[in-house]
């Protein structure tokens, strides 16, 4: 079969679509054959060399796909093959088959296509599992997403959204804000021209956010906390503004405020399992329904992977790149 390999680290143009071996499914894994795949920000870290595979898993980029069950490992049951699917991986998306743990596989939402489908697991689990699993978001309460216009920020909006939450994001251009606002955000916040601190404070009467969704790390710790409403929750999912920060805890003492960072791709596969579990549950009746739905900027051929790459770096995307495989 064919995939992107990434020969040596770099920029897009190291992407390389060239003849790799055929995977195959171990117990409890199904093999499927990609119609589509996203592109996510750790692809791009993988790519230059800065954040590598965890150990067994494929060494091909790609978080996340959608196609078709065409083989079962031993001891699959509720799946078989011809089942459309979407599934969460932990590499190896940009390529034309993949095997996947089958805790980590989802139905293809009914009314979408494999497109769109690609363009939901990563999103929606990480998602899922931290403004919700984690942060315990509640009707009634304020959430800031940063990054609004991002895969992830799209989604976040209109889960809290779905849920009765209010939502403030912040965003680089009018035109992403007015896309947020599309989508169902409250407050929009152009972090270029406005400290998002004070914009929050502003609309919630001088209370804070309940939630923050934070893809920045470092650079925005400080004021995150500042920007926490008594007893809020601060979940850290990303590190583009540095990995080092300075926390008060006096502060967070004062405002008996929480702060989590977590990660998805290394987590051991139950715990996927039951975050995907959670996800078909709470997330999958919604896509069906048209109340939540994919947000794709664009979509690319495989072989442009390196051009889809690039679109990404430079942020000028709302939602999701995705790669078509099949």
């Amino acid at each position: 079969m064919r995939a992107i390999t990434i020969p040596q680290s770099g920029g897009p143009e190291v992407l390389t679509w060239a003849e790799v071996p055929e995977p195959e499914p171990a117990a409890g894994e199904v093999l499927v054959e990609i119609a589509a795949t996203a592109v996510n920000r750790a692809d791009l870290l993988q790519r230059q060399g800065f954040y590598d595979p965890p150990p067994g898993s494929s060494p091909y980029p790609g978080l996340e796909c959608a196609g078709r069950i065409v083989a079962l490992g031993p001891g699959v049951a509720g799946w078989a093959v011809g089942d459309e699917v979407c599934a969460l991986l932990t590499g190896g998306g940009y390529a034309e088959r993949v095997a996947v743990p089958a805790g980590q596989l989802l139905p293809r939402p009914a009314g979408l296509s494999a497109t769109e489908a690609a363009a939901l697991p990563e999103v929606v689990c990480t998602v899922w599992s931290n403004v919700f699993m984690v942060a315990h978001l509640r009707p009634g309460e304020t959430v800031l997403v940063h990054g609004g216009a991002s895969g992830i920020g799209t989604m976040a909006i209109q889960l809290a959204k779905a849920v009765g939450a209010r939502v403030a994001v912040t965003a680089g251009s009018a035109a992403k804000l007015a896309r947020c606002a599309e989508l169902g955000a409250d407050v929009l916040i152009d972090y270029r021209e406005q400290d998002f601190v004070e914009a929050v404070r502003e609309a919630t009467g001088g209370a804070g956010a309940d939630v923050i969704l934070d893809i920045m790390g470092a650079k925005y710790l400080p004021r995150n906390v500042a920007a926490l409403a008594v007893n809020g929750r601060l979940v850290i999912i990303g590190m583009q503004g540095g990995v080092k920060g300075e926390l008060d805890l006096g502060v967070l003492l004062r405002k008996r405020a929480a702060v989590a960072a977590t990660n998805l791709r290394g987590r051991p596969l139950e715990e996927k399992a039951a975050i995907v579990a959670a996800v078909r549950e709470h997330v999958w009746p919604l896509l069906e329904s048209g109340v939540v739905k994919p947000v794709v900027d664009r979509v690319l051929p495989i072989a442009e992977a390196a051009e889809a790459h690039r679109a990404v770096e430079e942020s000028g995307h709302v939602g999701k790149v995705v790669l078509r495989v099949g």
